[in-house]
């Protein structure tokens, strides 16, 4: 028999010896039912030991590596490896697949955990970065994902007693992680001086808190919170390989063999050694302990599990075995008992006996062993081995009998023959040797001719012969015992073969595939019997086909579970079992043979892989398969790429922002519009099912990349146009109100979108390619299915709404045609599609799946159609065939013929279904599919009356039915949609052209009528008005151009051949033809009137001209060196005009066609007849960027001359101002096309303009707008610079503030030479007394005590960021706190205390600040900082508590953040180059949907108040309207229409704030000082100068929904002049404010109001509160403005301090009280001093002149500028006299104070290295110490300036003051990584003991003092973002004070 077919018996996976243990860890456990869960090769089984019984899960492809006990202990959790690994969590009591985690891992998963709830899971990968993901894994989701390590990461967990804690551990580190909303945050483990770093494999819990790792080298490490506790030492010899906890204590197992259990506290109770046990050995290793009450499970590193009970602990218990590490080739089943042998590369040989699934016996031998083989009575066994000899072992007790070697190389294969006399050695040597048995085996011959290794060979049943094949894929005979190889094929044929295990040969055809290497099939066994044979292959697949099996291809069941290659198989005696082995997975598996027509015994479950038993892979010749119809192979072979996508518009039109010259003007855009009126046209070509009748009772269909819903009573249609290509798939809602439309495109997307308001609900994205070819919602309407066009034929479930994919699977490696959901089981799909039905079941994130099995049944089929039946497995498809195919289950049970060609269409009804096919009849059938009630053909007979259209032909094939409204609904593959009543007649009701491009387009002279002709070799004429096809006329050839003549009485159509024809329009009828030309022709015109010529364009390069009266050719034009793209005639009716396909603009005299020369300003001045020319000078602006990839098709000129419409390769259909010169002109465009817009003609009077799609076959008709009708929505091209109104400083230069130069830590100031920690100092001895004799001198409060400083608290910061922030001052708690940021810092500020309260968990300076509105989340904030992968932290504002961090979307910064209404969503938004906005659910830390915001910067985002999906941002030039759609955010631009009030349109300025009122009204506040008022997206007024300089905020009142704005303005005395204004809801009406702050302007950068007070921030950093009633002013802090902050002095006798900022202020402050006392303006200050009687103060200034003042008065006393540059540092000495001031050029000078005001200077030093960083007074006044940027410290005398080198004398100085960063005494304070920044300055407090630090990371250090060992000791304080310029203690010791550079702010912090 020679079938193709699959063979009838089966096999069922029975038992696998086994486990494994190298390479992997802890994955052995106890379930909930005492029964053990283990993994080997790919199955992870679950094995009970009382009843000696196995289940198995086959969910994975490839080997499993790690596996995770679910709490409740019944689910697992297993990962394998691979490409693309994925996790599936399974019942271990089912063994069914519970979730499949995707997408998360590359290369494999190493280790799993859950958390202790069971609702999370944790995983680490194998890739380089050692990614961890946190799962939500019902759902398949990733919560969280960060790089674990740079090594490779062995074990992570969830810490049990520690909520949303994890740890990892791996190579030499362990990380402690915290898990908040979507970010994970890890604190490396310390180890301190408690342990020696090194490598941990693994980790277990105490209740305490602790966390326990067992680590390479056997010691156990214990860790409290990250640091280091304690060692337990040697816990083991070697390595800790596992660790386990449970409620009674730890259980440990290691490298040395042993197991140890421990108590609670980690004390040893006892310790058991396996290598000493009966099963043991030497070597044994431990892989794996799980110690549940009284019983311990062990694995081991060979493959034993082991179970110990604790109380006989000496008897552990051997409950597995299997093979060792190495590959597993050699096999033999016993001939008479059920008894097999296997042999390895671990050396061990051994015997198993099926019956008991139990090891017999084993021995080890001295080689890797390769083969192995019984002889005939079972009593020897011979073993070949790697070393080319072979052993023959008594079976009984495996003793040696005999070990010859006669071969170098390895034994592949040896065999007994059946009589027992002889045995045949195959070897690598290409040799067969044949031994005799009974002369001791003796060698009797040879067989030689192989030209490779020897792979197989069997023996005759005569044992005369035997059969070798080779790894060349030689198949030859020999002569036995000689060896003499046979060749003559008659005596070959005759052969009886006693076994068969080759894999060549004619019998064994069947197993190759059609195309395949000849070595993927490693093992094959045939059972003769049962007509079958088993192979094994390189796949890992285990596969019966029919035996014997003659041709290449045929089916076969396969079966899943080894991992790589499958080694060996073969039949047991009684053919009753099949053994395979694994190679690399060294797994034995045994399984049941079911022959054909055994029942099966129940006892053996039915696994479902993973990968069906049906052969999906095995191609097949057509003959078991029914003949594939035109139309299906068409539609599977039809190609959806695309040369240009539409978003590589955006690429295209950024290359060309660059190539445009600057300041050259743009062609403004047209004023007048168009809007979309009727579309001809059906999708019916490749589509199906495709139509639907809505609720309403309208009809949804599409188009080109248009959903229609037309409506029958008026005829009309409704339009969803917003999708950017061509659309291939329609589903409708079971509510019939809400529709999903799936497009093509490289990432094509879904729009789930409402039919009664055309809006956008969901847009689902970002998991298909190509296209996306069938889409169905569930039953309950909550989920959608989509299958997409990749080479795999993705299936994707989406919660729609949430935008969220619910899981993922490939589908099938053909074309699936539908998808539909079981309406009865919420799980379950079906898809057809060629060659195959698939019924699928949702788990989790992915799928498992079973083919249909058509049986005997029918022959395999193609489906193209399916519908459920009234019960979950009953279910219907329609076939290629024409037949009805019923399922029950997943088996066919009877097929119905129902249609000549194949069923594309049907519909289930209440009571019965209606059926369409190929064959264009209709189908009515009973319910239960037996008879047809009715048919109705569709012809011209049945036609009613006054019906819209004619039919072209009869009987087109049906691609869509559904019934309802009393009527059947057709739509047919020729873009007919007609409707059927009961009793048969047909009414036409939409028509378009059929499949093939569409490219001609002609209007009628003066009636609203135009014609078409397509490469469906059709001419169609439309009336316009009625919106039908009132003719038809049936080409010879493809038509490709048509016109009209200008009297309108007939048509020319250009045709595809070169020939054209002229026909009476009426009738249709042909009146002349030429065929002239044997390309193409192109473009047809007649001359206008009296139309005397016709001009005729084709591809041959050449116009001819016809005289039309005469019908005689009169001319022709020649001279292009392209094909003819266009002609155009003018009026007169003498000159013609060309274009070409090489851009070629030509002109020829008419009629005999002479060339003529014309320049641009002549060619303006002709009146021409029609212009549809695309080039020349007055078209010029028409070309998109970047248009050598695209071209424009077509233009046409409207009658008036004003409006060039044209139509491009990007589907667009645009106008443009005529003329267009200049490139790139403005434009509006309109989509609805998909792809290439063929042509585009105004009709008569420009009333409308009608446009044709080339391959979306579609004919749209457009209606032409007047300037101030409501236009359709165009997309106006984008704005450009030259329409900004004016400019601002201030925004300018918050638009062009660089982030990312500010986030990276850069030394502040350029440096030069070693930095100190890697000078050479000198001898201890000589430094102790350096450091003695320079001991800092004793201030005068030194007697009463030393105070120690050992820590320091934030206690007050001074600052505010307001120069480049807004809105970021916000009352909270009804007004008596207020939130706002400065530096890194959250501040909350109580206003009546003045206390100050901290959040500092960001990493850098904030720059945006929400707070949550919803009384639910009261004080809940959210702050977005700077950095290269910026955070946003939520966080409440009474316990400081962080919430949530969101992070890893945005780049550079996130600049703006915002809450929703409901409270539960954030929006933020980046300072990447396309200004990401992103939507997330911060509590979860999950993206609900994020998008490219703008090219320009954004400046604010928020959501409407009243909304969760709408929310705007405003920025440079731009404003955007958004609404969530699933999980994808829609934009709109806001358009701007000139306003009847105002007398020029307004332009769109750059907005900067954004306030709200009802009935979607958004106001936004303009650079230039306006209010631009909107309703939806469209601009409704201006609130002209509402302030005179840019609006930066505004704040809407949720209470009465009144407004406050805040500006830039000079303060004002006029009534209605103010920074800030309170206005009605409507904005009509204001107040305005002063704030009375003696600024020349104020400019107000936040607004916030609350219970009759207006809270106000400004850009100088200062807060002001209004009284709405009085208007009265309260100043509540203040800070210094933008510009860096270096100069910090403290008072010598009270808590104050001055500070002198490049603001250009110096200002004195008062700790106690918390406020500023005094300021004056002395410009750019850099350093500041105070002198020792505190009553004058001195302050450096940039321009390097210096002030001094009087610290009562606050007023200048004197001032001086002697040098040019930065003056660094100033100083006092201590006995008042001296003022020393040191300056960047690298000079101190010395000023004589006691000489009164005019500042005299007395000595200035020389010589100094580098500039001047610090400078400190000796206490006598009598020497300077001076600290260079150099990194050297010079002391010189006073005033002379003298440098002292002495080093007796140095060493007798005592200093003031220490700020210096220099010197041995202080070399402690430089960290390791100083390269990269500086520490900035110093200051020791005034008791001598401690040194306070700042540097460039931002960070204030404290030290003790001296500090001369090398990176000392140290605290941290964090606060600060950038640099740290400055650090003092006050004159008491009780505060610290730092200045920070860029974030001007100052921190005080108490000292402890």
């Amino acid at each position: 028999m020679s079938t193709k077919a699959a063979p009838k018996s089966q096999l069922r996976l029975e038992w696998v010896y086994g486990y494994r243990g190298h390479q992997c860890r802890n994955n052995l456990a106890y379930t909930s039912s005492r029964e053990l869960v283990y993994f080997v090769a790919g199955v992870a089984v679950v094995h009970s030991v009382r009843e000696h019984r196995q289940r198995f899960f086959l969910g994975h492809d490839d080997d499993i590596i790690s596996l995770a006990l679910h709490p409740e202990k019944l689910l697992v959790a297993t990962g394998q490896v691979g490409k693309e690994p994925y996790i599936c969590v399974w019942d271990s009591l089912s063994v069914s697949t519970v979730s499949i985690l995707k997408d998360g891992h590359q290369q494999g998963v190493g280790a799993l955990a859950f958390d202790s709830t069971g609702n999370r899971l944790v995983s680490v990968g194998l890739d380089q970065h050692a990614t961890i993901n946190v799962w939500d894994w019902r759902k398949g989701k990733i919560i969280s994902t960060v790089r674990g390590h740079s090594d490779r990461v062995f074990d992570v967990q969830f810490h049990p007693y520690k909520e949303n804690t994890l740890v990892s551990c791996g190579v030499k580190h362990i990380k402690f992680w915290t898990l908040s909303g979507n970010t994970l945050s890890a604190k490396k483990g310390v180890f301190g001086k408690v342990g020696e770093i090194q490598t941990m494999l693994c980790l277990a819990f105490g209740s305490n808190e602790s966390t326990y790792s067992g680590t390479l080298g056997g010691d156990v490490y214990v860790w409290k919170g990250s640091q280091l506790n304690r060692v337990i030492q040697g816990a083991h010899q070697g390595s800790i390989f596992t660790l386990d906890f449970t409620d009674d204590g730890f259980a440990s197992g290691g490298k040395d063999g042993c197991v140890r259990l421990w108590d609670t506290d980690f004390k040893p109770i006892t310790k058991v050694d396996l290598t000493q046990s009966e099963d043991g050995y030497k070597g044994l290793s431990v892989r794996s302990v799980c110690w549940r009450g009284d019983r311990v499970l062990v694995g081991s590193q060979d493959s034993e599990v082991f179970e110990i009970v604790v109380s006989e602990r000496e008897k552990p218990k051997c409950l597995m075995q299997g093979h060792a590490e190495g590959e597993l080739w050699a096999l033999a089943s016993h001939p008479k008992k059920p008894v097999f042998a296997t042999g390895s590369d671990d050396h061990t040989v051994r015997l198993w006996n099926m019956q008991n699934k139990t090891i017999l016996s084993k021995t080890t031998l001295d080689q890797p062993i390769r083969s192995c083989g019984f002889s005939p009575d079972g009593a020897s066994l011979a073993v070949g081995m790697a070393d080319g000899s072979y052993m023959v072992l008594r079976t009984k007790d495996l003793q040696e009998i005999v070990h010859i070697k006669d071969r170098k190389e390895v034994i592949h294969e040896l065999k007994y023959s059946p009589d027992g006399t002889l045995l045949a050695v195959g070897s690598n040597d290409n040799f067969v040797d044949i031994y005799s048995v009974s002369q001791r085996y003796k060698r009797v011959g040879q067989c030689t001719g192989s030209s490779s290794f020897i792979t197989h060979l069997d023996w005759s049943q005569d044992s005369k012969h035997i059969q070798t094949n080779s790894g060349a894929a030689e198949r030859l005979f020999f002569k036995m015992p000689g060896g003499k190889q046979l060749t003559n094929k008659d005596e070959i044929r005759g052969l009886h073969w006693a076994t068969w295990t080759g894999v060549l040969g004619p019998e064994a055809n069947g197993i190759w595939e059609k195309y395949t290497d000849t070595n993927d099939i490693n093992a094959t066994d045939a059972n003769f019997g049962s007509e079958v044979i088993v192979t094994g292959d390189d796949f890992g697949l285990v596969k019966l086909f029919t035996f014997p099996s003659l041709k290449k291809g045929a089916k076969f069941r396969k079966y899943v579970g080894h991992s790589a290659h499958v080694t060996n198989c073969r039949f047991s005696s009684d053919r009753m079992h099949v053994v395979t082995t694994g190679g690399a997975d060294h797994a034995v598996f045994q399984w049941r043979f079911i022959a054909e027509g055994v029942g099966i015994d129940e006892d053996i479950p039915d696994q479902h892989a993973y990968v069906d038993s049906n052969s999906e892979d095995s191609d097949s010749d057509m003959s078991d398969v029914a003949e594939i119809d035109s139309d299906i192979e068409a539609e599977k072979q039809k190609s959806y790429d695309r040369a240009v996508y539409k978003e590589d518009m955006a690429v295209l039109k950024k290359s060309a922002k660059q190539n445009v010259a600057n300041g050259a003007k743009r062609n403004k855009a047209p004023s007048q519009g168009l809007k979309l009126q009727f579309v001809h046209g059906y999708r019916g070509y490749d589509c199906h099912n495709n139509l639907f009748y809505l609720q309403s009772g309208e009809i949804a269909y599409h188009v080109a990349g248009v959903g229609i819903l037309y409506n029958r009573e008026n005829h009309t249609q409704r339009f969803y146009a917003n999708h950017t290509d061509d659309i291939l798939s329609l589903c409708i809602h079971p509510l019939k109100d809400i529709l999903a439309t799936g497009q093509v495109g490289r990432d094509p997307t879904i729009h789930v979108w409402d039919a009664d308001n055309l809006k956008t609900l969901s847009i689902l994205k970002g998991n298909h390619q190509r296209g996306v070819c069938a889409v169905d919602f569930s039953a309950d309407g909550k989920r959608l299915a989509s299958v997409g066009l990749d080479d795999n034929h993705c299936i994707v479930i989406w919660d729609w709404r949430k935008g969220e994919k619910l899981a993922t699977t490939r589908g099938h490696k053909d074309k699936i045609f539908v998808i539909k959901w079981n309406p009865f089981e919420q799980q379950k799909l079906v898809t057809v599609g060629v060659k195959h039905i698939k019924f699928w079941t949702q788990t989790g994130g992915g799928f498992t799946s079973n083919r249909g099995t058509f049986g005997n049944v029918a022959k395999v089929d193609s489906m193209m159609c399916v519908s459920y039946g009234k019960t979950p497995d009953l279910c219907y498809t329609g076939g290629g065939n024409g037949s009805i195919y019923v399922w029950v289950g997943l088996s066919l049970s009877k097929c119905i013929k129902a249609h000549d060609g194949p069923c594309f269409a049907m519909h289930a009804l209440d009571k019965g279904f209606v059926t369409g096919g190929k064959d264009g009849v209709v189908c009515l059938w009973d319910e239960q599919f037996e008879r047809s009630l009715k048919n109705y053909s569709i012809k011209r007979s049945a036609l009613v009356a006054g019906t819209k259209g004619v039919l072209v032909n009869d009987n087109p094939a049906i691609r869509s039915v559904v019934l309802g409204h009393g009527h059947i609904l057709v739509g047919t593959k020729t873009s007919d949609l007609l409707e059927i009543n009961k009793e048969g007649a047909m009414n036409i009701l939409v028509q378009g052209h059929r499949e093939g491009e569409v490219w001609g387009l002609a209007t009628h002279p003066r009636k609203l009528v135009s014609a078409t002709v397509s490469d469906d070799r059709t001419l169609r004429v439309w009336d316009m008005s009625e919106h039908q096809m009132i003719n038809c006329k049936i080409l010879k050839q493809p038509g490709r151009c048509v016109c009209f003549s200008p009297d309108g009485k007939a048509i020319a159509v250009g045709l595809k051949d070169g020939s054209f024809i002229v026909v009476n329009s009426d009738t249709l009828e042909d009146i002349v033809q030429f065929h002239h030309r044997k390309q193409e022709i192109s473009d047809i015109r007649f001359s206008p009137d009296p139309g005397k010529y016709l001009a005729v364009g084709s591809h041959d390069n050449m116009v001819d001209i016809y005289n039309v009266l005469s019908s005689k050719r009169v001319g022709t034009c020649k001279g292009s060196s392209s094909y003819i793209t266009h002609i155009d005639w003018d009026s007169a009716g003498k000159l013609l005009m060309t274009n070409s396909g090489a851009k070629e603009q030509l002109f020829f005299e008419a009629p005999r066609g002479k060339r003529q020369a014309l320049r641009s300003a002549e060619v303006e001045k002709i009146n021409w007849a029609s212009w549809t020319s695309v080039l020349g000078n007055t078209c010029e602006g028409v070309w998109p960027p970047g248009s050598d990839v695209t071209d424009v098709n077509t233009s046409s000129l409207s009658d008036d001359r004003q409006v060039l419409a044209t139509g491009d390769d990007f589907g667009f259909v645009k106008l443009f101002d005529y003329p267009v010169k200049g490139k790139h002109a403005k434009f509006k465009k309109y989509m609805g096309h998909s792809a290439h817009v063929t042509n585009v003609r105004w009709t008569a009077n420009d009333t409308h303009l009608v446009s044709v799609g080339g391959g979306d076959t579609s004919v749209m008709q457009w209606q032409h707008l007047g300037v101030g009708e409501t236009r359709g929505d165009s997309d106006d091209s984008d704005t450009d610079s030259e329409e900004e109104g004016g400019y601002d400083s201030d925004v300018a230069r918050e638009k062009s503030i660089d982030y990312s130069a500010k986030t990276y830590s850069n030394p502040i100031r350029s440096t030069s030479g070693v930095k100190p920690y890697q000078q050479d100092y000198e001898d201890d001895d000589e430094k102790k007394t350096k450091v003695l004799a320079a001991e800092v001198a004793p201030s005068a409060e030194k007697s009463k005590r030393k105070r120690l400083t050992q820590d320091l608290d934030l206690d007050l910061v001074m600052g505010f960021r307001g120069f480049d922030c807004r809105n970021n001052l916000q009352y909270l708690n009804d007004g008596t706190d207020i939130v706002y940021h400065a530096a890194g810092a959250g501040i909350v500020l109580n206003i009546s205390s003045a206390h100050q309260t901290f959040y500092t968990e960001h990493t850098d300076d904030i720059i945006c600040l929400a707070v949550n509105e919803h009384p639910k989340f009261k004080g809940v904030i959210a702050t977005g900082q700077i950095g290269a992968t910026p955070e946003v932290n939520v966080w409440e504002a009474s316990s400081k508590r962080t919430l949530s961090i969101i992070k890893g979307h945005h780049r550079k910064g996130v600049c703006a953040v915002n809450f929703s209404c409901s409270g539960k969503l954030l929006l933020t938004v980046g300072l990447e180059d396309d200004h990401q906005v992103a939507v997330w659910r911060w509590q979860e830390g999950t993206k609900v949907a994020s998008s490219a915001g703008h090219s320009q910067r954004i400046f604010h985002a928020a959501f409407r108040p009243d909304s969760d999906t709408q929310f705007v941002t405003v920025g440079v030039k731009h404003i955007k309207f958004w609404s969530i759609a699933g999980g994808e955010l829609v934009g709109k631009r806001g358009i701007i229409n000139p306003l009847p009030d105002l007398p020029e349109a307004p332009r769109m300025q750059t907005l900067l704030s954004l306030a709200f009122g009802a009935n979607h009204v958004t106001y936004s506040g303009a650079m230039n000082g306006d209010v631009y008022v909107w309703k939806e997206n469209i601009l409704s007024r201006v609130v002209q100068r509402a302030h005179t300089g840019p609006i930066f905020s505004m704040y809407t009142t949720l209470r009465d929904g009144l407004v406050v704005t805040g500006a830039k303005e000079r303060p004002s005395n006029a009534k209605d002049g103010g920074p800030v204004k309170l206005w009605d809801q409507e904005m009509k009406r204001c107040r305005a404010f002063n704030l009375g702050l003696q600024e020349s302007v104020d400019v107000v950068k936040s607004v916030c109001r609350s219970k009759g007070k207006i809270l106000v921030g400004t850009k100088e950093s200062q807060f002001v509160e209004l009284n709405e009633k009085t208007a009265e002013t309260k100043m509540i802090t203040c800070g210094h403005g933008e510009g860096e902050l270096w100069g910090l002095a403290t008072h010598p006798s009270t808590e104050r301090f001055i500070t002198a900022s490049e603001d250009g202020t110096v200002r004195m402050w008062d700790i106690v009280n918390k406020k500023m006392i005094n300021s004056l303006k002395v410009g750019a200050a850099r350093s500041a001093a105070i002198s020792p009687d505190g009553e004058l103060a001195a302050v450096g200034l940039k321009n390097g002149g210096f002030v001094v003042i009087t610290v009562a008065t606050f007023r200048p006393w004197g001032q001086r500028r002697d040098r040019g540059d930065i003056i660094n540092d100033i100083r006092f000495s201590p006995s008042g006299q001296y003022l020393a001031v040191g300056c960047q050029e690298g000079t101190v000078d010395f000023y004589d104070l006691r000489k009164g005001p005019q500042l005299q200077r007395e000595g200035y030093c020389k010589g100094i290295q580098g500039f001047v960083a610090q400078m400190d007074f000796s206490a006598d006044s009598k020497y300077i110490k001076i600290g260079t940027g150099s990194y050297v410290s010079q002391i010189y005398s006073v005033p002379n300036g003298k440098e002292v080198k002495d080093k007796e004398m140095l060493s007798k100085v005592t200093y003031a003051s220490w700020t210096s960063v220099l010197g041995s005494e202080v070399v402690g304070i430089w960290p390791r990584n100083a390269e990269k920044a500086d520490v900035n300055c110093a200051d020791v407090s005034h008791s001598g003991n401690a040194i306070a630090t700042g540097d460039d990371y931002g960070l204030v250090k404290l030290f003790s003092f001296p500090s001369s060992e090398k990176y000392a000791p140290h605290k941290t304080f964090t606060g600060h973002s950038a640099h740290v310029t400055n650090v003092r203690f006050t004159y008491s010791d009780r505060y610290l004070l730092s200045a920070g550079g860029d974030d001007c702010c100052i921190f005080v912090w108490k000292c402890k």
